[in-house]
């Protein structure tokens, strides 16, 4: 089981940026995988999630109305849109799963990609 995410770079505020996370050596929408950030100095949080249904769960409110989940399944890979940035999303920005069905905000996943760093700055 390997993720790969990418996409990240620098932006300016009010900007956006996609990410990718493509996974290998399973199949992604079998599966719950979700996108979580860590900024300078604080703690990983969850950010949005996607289950195998396809059902968006969001994990912070600051988030609702500028990010958006998706994946491809031929592509075997999930995305994160993110609009109208703000420099509190910067962050190193990691996709994860525990190969479960059910999301949740847990950081205890067992499968990580290696990060994407996005910079929101003018």
């Amino acid at each position: 089981v390997q993720l790969q995410a990418s996409g990240g770079g620098l932006v300016q505020p009010g900007g956006s940026l996609r990410l990718s996370c493509a996974a290998s050596g399973f199949t992604l929408h079998y599966y719950a995988i979700s996108w979580f950030r860590q900024a300078p100095g604080k703690e990983r949080e969850g950010v949005l999630c996607i289950s195998n249904s396809g059902a968006g769960t969001y994990f912070q409110d600051s988030v609702k109305g500028r990010f958006t989940i998706s994946r491809d399944n031929a592509q075997n890979t999930m995305y994160l849109q993110m609009n109208s940035l703000r420099p509190e999303d910067t962050a190193v920005y990691y996709c994860a799963t525990d190969l479960g069905f059910r999301c949740t905000a847990s950081t205890a996943k067992e499968y990580w990609g290696q990060g994407t760093l996005v910079t929101v700055s003018s």
